[in-house]
């Protein structure tokens, strides 16, 4: 049997899913209430769910620089870099893990860069009080590397603040 997923934009009636599916993984995310939710749906540059055979499975959340937006790492890229995008969070509900579909909404990330003339995707990953391990290896399997680390969240959260170049990443894995 095969299966089919889809991406498609947020709606309204996929709140409850990102909220469960976020607080499910709030060890490596950030919190998310309905009030950020709808701000993430008005605000960023690419906020898309993931279907598995019709079924909410995974949730994409990517901001572009110029926005609006307080989170102390999008703000580290945007005293870093003139144009990229910002991976805010990637989220896999756990029933759903190992289909691929981490690869798949990197894709999209990657080829929206590439039809928007961006050469920089962003992201950053856990380090402590959680090492993110899966999450830093993933992210150097595409093409990611360290461009530095900082404390947030009051100190209680070492990130560490990664980028990968588009060109690289196309000349690396070829065609986005």
């Amino acid at each position: 049997m095969q299966t089919t997923i889809i991406s498609r934009p947020i709606e309204p009636k996929d709140y409850p899913f990102v909220l469960r599916v976020n607080e499910e993984n709030v060890e490596v995310l950030a919190p998310m209430d309905e009030e950020q939710l709808k701000y993430f749906a008005e605000n960023a540059e690419i906020f898309n769910i993931f279907e598995v055979d019709g079924k909410p499975a995974a949730f994409i959340i990517v901001f572009r620089e110029g926005t609006d937006y307080d989170s102390p790492n999008y703000r580290w890229f945007c005293e870093h870099y003139d144009t990229f995008l910002y991976v805010d969070r990637i989220v896999i509900d756990k029933p759903f893990r190992g289909l691929g579909l981490g690869r798949k909404m990197y894709g999209e990330v990657f080829a929206h860069a590439n039809e928007t003339n961006i050469t920089k995707v962003t992201a950053e990953i856990d380090t402590e009080p959680v090492y993110n391990d899966g999450s830093l290896k993933f992210h150097k399997a595409m093409g990611f590397e360290e461009v530095g680390t900082q404390y947030v969240r009051n100190g209680e959260i070492r990130v560490s603040l990664q980028k990968a170049e588009v060109e690289k990443r196309r000349n690396h894995y070829g065609n986005i």
